[in-house]
């Protein structure tokens, strides 16, 4: 299984390597576009249009390479500062937009140097597994053709079958070693990029404050919606429920002297009426912090969770200690609901629960067998894990491609405290 998660990787990083190629060709005519641009910026009307236009396109260029990037599992930003209101096309604030963003002008910087180096490395990760494909097939082709010109690079003449067999197990060498240079080619690469395109500091603060806000609007009307089904919930079912059972206590007090028999019966009513109004009670504060999270803690709390769900579910859990309640609430409603997801939608047959926690961060990793294709744009479901997790800092991932499986790693920042809970892991 590793070997091929090794060629799998290797061929996907030779396949990076053909897009760094002829991604950077396209760098220097963008750069002597970006030039004329400039040239032409004191021309009226025509400067002020021209350059946000080609900057845009110095931009998609520089978003590819960043997703360049993240295949290779280097993860960078965007930098840029978000478009003015109302700024038109050609006019002097989109134009100021533009031209005082500090990433404008780092994104030119990087034309250059990216093209060179990405050309280079990308045509390194191919040129290198397809010189070991040349000498693996060099023996059946010069037995086939019977060529005794043909060679193996520059200095290496066949001229007799032994030469030619010398040529396929260094081919295999040569493979081998592509496959693994690849991906590291292409993170080098990648973290070369970083240094122009990745935000800096002080881009940074502006885009972790930008989130912040964000989070925040989201993280109060997310409260405001739950406070509104609390009300309802309240409205709707125990308080009509309580106002029933004093109509009918008031009714039984009334027939108690002239008609014991029915007045019995309506307290035996309002008995059952006070039970069923009790039990929703319970759902209510259920749904709002489960009492067995309070008691048992994340891991329990899961492992009840799961115990209802119509299909075996595997719970891996490794806490070394609880969360804060806040967090360890976050982190249960958030499970809850990726779990909701798979019994609706997936189809699946059997998931997977995994929680650890290390360096600062629980990780919750939920999977399915099912069809695949989830996608947050299509549902509130997925969304609100996302609103609920950023309201901690935290962030989640979709891995769900058309066939399964679907994976949601979803993780928070925290610190633990509490009683330490030892490791565990079974099916439920």
């Amino acid at each position: 299984m590793e070997t091929r998660s090794w060629v799998r990787d290797g061929l996907r990083a030779i396949a990076g390597g053909v897009y760094a190629v002829g991604l950077s060709v396209t760098n220097v005519p963008l750069l002597a576009v970006s030039l004329v641009a400039l040239l032409l910026t004191p021309v009226p009307f025509l400067g002020l249009a021209l350059l946000p236009w080609v900057t845009n396109l110095v931009r998609m260029r520089a978003n590819l390479e960043r997703r360049l990037a993240g295949r290779a599992g280097i993860g960078i930003a965007r930098p840029y500062h978000p478009p003015p209101e109302r700024a038109l096309p050609g006019g002097w604030k989109r134009f100021r937009w533009i031209a005082t963003d500090p990433a404008t002008w780092r994104d030119l910087a990087w034309l250059i140097p990216g093209a060179l180096v990405g050309f280079f490395l990308g045509l390194l990760a191919v040129v290198i597994p397809l010189y070991g494909v040349e000498g693996i097939s060099l023996l059946p082709l010069w037995l086939y053709l019977g060529i005794d010109w043909y060679g193996y690079g520059v200095f290496w003449p066949i001229a007799n079958f032994s030469e030619a067999m010398l040529s396929m197990p260094q081919g295999v060498l040569f493979l081998a070693l592509g496959l693994g240079a690849a991906p590291w080619l292409l993170e080098v690469n990648a973290q070369f990029a970083k240094l122009f395109l990745a935000p800096t500091k002080a881009a940074e603060l502006r885009l972790r404050v930008a989130q912040l806000t964000v989070t925040r609007a989201d993280t109060v009307d997310a409260q405001a919606a739950e406070l509104r089904r609390i009300e309802r919930d309240l409205h709707d079912g125990a308080q009509a429920r309580l106002v029933s059972l004093g109509m009918t206590i008031g009714l039984a007090e009334e027939m108690i002297e002239r008609d014991p028999a029915a007045a019995r019966k309506l307290l035996a009513e309002a008995r059952e009426a006070s039970g069923t109004a009790l039990l929703e009670l319970r759902n209510l504060v259920r749904g709002i912090h489960p009492p067995v999270l309070a008691e048992r803690g994340l891991d329990g709390a899961v492992r009840a969770l799961v115990m209802s769900l119509p299909m075996p579910v595997t719970v891996e859990i490794d806490l070394p200690a609880r969360p804060q309640t806040p967090v360890e609430s976050a982190a249960y409603f958030a499970t809850a609901e990726a779990l909701a997801n798979v019994v609706r939608h997936s189809g699946a047959r059997s998931a997977q629960v995994a929680i650890r926690y290390a360096d600062n961060l629980l990780t919750i990793v939920v999977s399915d067998d099912g069809a695949g294709g989830a996608n947050p744009a299509r549902g509130t479901g997925l969304r609100g894990i996302e609103r609920r997790l950023a309201a901690f800092d935290g962030t989640m991932k979709l891995s769900s491609p058309p066939g399964g499986p679907t994976v949601v790693t979803m993780e928070l920042p925290c610190v633990l405290s509490s009683p330490k809970t030892l490791p565990s892991s079974e099916t439920v």
